[in-house]
């Protein structure tokens, strides 16, 4: 995880949260904390899944230097099978809100749930498309899983994890079936738990 900061306190610190990989078969669930700069707004920001990777880009390096503060956290693959997804996910969120420079004094969540942090927080579905701070998190955190998948991708080729990410496609699937499990496959989801115990 990586961090920056430096603020004016007299505003309120809004942190918005999002998460990136709750469902793919493979690798972490990624979630990022975001603290905008309303004196160095950065026009543009949506919900990631709406624009491309490299608007995407060009977005994170925007956030990463005109935020007052951000950092990424994710949960491994072995925490998501011990926790399930959605306690993962919030544990990730923890990590990355914990890892600010700065202490917000309100955090927003994307979706129904909050991690369980000792800050002031909300959770708003649909943030990501509507919440400034939400939609950069979103951002910094699908960035930093796909820049994940493309490493793993690397020491694990033959499952094509730089085209889908982890993600269930016919492509993956089919190539879970020809290759079986690795390591960074997650043994919990129901796919991959039929392909080593031949059952859903």
């Amino acid at each position: 995880a990586r961090c920056g900061g430096g603020a004016d306190m007299a505003e309120a610190l809004i942190c918005g949260v999002d998460e990136a990989g709750r469902g793919p078969l493979a690798g972490p669930v990624f979630a990022a904390a975001v603290l905008l700069d309303s004196a160095r707004p950065i026009t543009g920001l949506a919900d990631s899944k709406t624009l491309s990777e490299k608007r995407r880009g060009a977005l994170a390096e925007s956030i990463r230097t005109r935020s007052l503060a951000w950092a990424v956290a994710f949960a491994t693959v072995e925490e998501i099978d011990r926790l399930n997804i959605l306690r993962a996910t919030l544990l990730a969120m923890r990590r990355a809100v914990e890892r600010l420079s700065l202490t917000p004094t309100e955090v927003l969540v994307d979706g129904l749930h909050g991690p369980d942090i000792w800050l002031p927080g909300r959770a708003i579905v649909g943030g990501d498309a509507t919440v400034a701070a939400i939609s950069a998190a979103s951002i910094l955190a699908k960035t930093g899983r796909d820049a994940e998948m493309l490493r793993l991708h690397d020491r694990y080729p033959q499952y094509g994890f730089d085209r889908h990410k982890g993600y269930p496609t016919p492509g993956h699937l089919s190539a879970l079936g020809r290759h079986g499990v690795c390591e960074v496959h997650r043994r919990s989801f129901a796919p991959v738990r039929k392909i080593l115990f031949g059952v859903p």
